[in-house]
């Protein structure tokens, strides 16, 4: 086993920020994606590779010390493809000896109505939270077996350079830099935890590191909430426009969900934005760091990334 070889498991925002901070940090760094083609420095290896394939996910996780679980999906189809994919990372990384460190979100916490903290009961709700509360057990259980080291670090909604299909993504900041008007949904007047992706690759370097920190999930920290509403405010501050908000009525995720499988999904999800949605991160915090980057500074080096015209 290579004592400074992290393997990144995706190459999407979160992929790509973890992979440029593993190389400032000196380490080498191999990515995996299922194309083989990855948007990352030279020095990077890439190697094409399945998770849910447990030869591959053994043959691209091999020589690590950390193996990183970045990899993302759309919204279809999530109890059918993220079990497989959990075990082959899991099987990846005890093949290889390695730490597993898994980019989660907040889905398994369901509908609550207080600030969500890691120790929270797993819910049952819809079908994506629970989903993400089997593939907890799954990891959990692997850890408690000691069949592999692991640990969750969990994300709010993110933002940040490179980042699409998301609230603060192409059909806000995306739109607004086009001179169109932002598409939310929900209530966009109600306090919201945001986490900037460079935040998120911190924090996984930092739970890596740390020998106490496996068998434990991982709240990352945010800037003090916000409403969408106030966020866009300062993204139009930042492209020098007004503000314009169109707020998707919740009638048309049904009617367009009729032809798009990721609308009629997102459905069960609304309930994140028709009540404030708040992230504890005291533990993480206690332990690590709680200086999350201020939403001026992280939306300054972000809405440049959008295309203008």
């Amino acid at each position: 086993m290579s004592a400074d070889l992290s393997v990144v498991l995706g190459a999407g925002p979160v992929g790509r920020a973890l992979t440029e901070r593993l190389i400032a940090d000196g380490r080498s760094v191999r990515v995996v994606t299922r194309s083989g083609r990855a948007n990352v420095a030279n020095e990077v290896e890439v190697m094409a590779g399945d998770v849910a394939d447990p030869g591959s996910a053994k043959r691209t996780c091999a020589g690590a010390s950390v193996v990183y679980g970045c990899v993302g999906l759309d919204y279809s189809g999530w109890p059918e493809k993220w079990p497989p994919m959990m075990a082959g990372m899991l099987t990846g990384a005890a093949a290889a000896g390695a730490r597993f460190v898994f980019m989660d979100n907040c889905y398994m916490y369901g509908p609550v109505n207080v600030p969500m903290t890691e120790d929270l009961p797993l819910t049952d709700y819809g079908k994506k939270p629970a989903t993400r509360s089997k593939i907890t057990r799954m990891w959990q259980d692997a850890h408690k077996a000691g069949r592999v080291e692991v640990a969750s670090v969990r994300a709010s909604d993110f933002y940040g350079p490179g980042v699409s299909a998301a609230a603060l993504g192409d059909t806000s900041i995306g739109r607004l830099a086009k001179g169109k008007s932002a598409q939310v949904f929900g209530n966009p007047d109600l306090p919201h935890s945001f986490t900037y992706v460079p935040d998120v690759a911190k924090a996984l370097v930092s739970v890596a590191g740390a020998d106490d920190a496996f068998g434990q999930a991982w709240n990352v920290p945010n800037a003090p909430d916000q409403t969408l509403r106030e966020i866009l405010t300062m993204v139009a501050t930042n492209l020098d426009c007004d503000l314009k908000i169109q707020t998707l009525p919740k009638w048309l995720f049904s009617v367009v969900g009729v032809f798009d499988t990721n609308v009629r999904e997102l459905k069960e999800m609304l309930y994140q934005w028709e009540r404030p949605f708040r992230v504890d991160s005291s533990k993480f915090a206690n332990r690590f760091w709680g200086d999350a980057t201020p939403f001026k500074e992280g939306l300054a080096a972000t809405v440049p990334s959008y295309p203008r015209t």
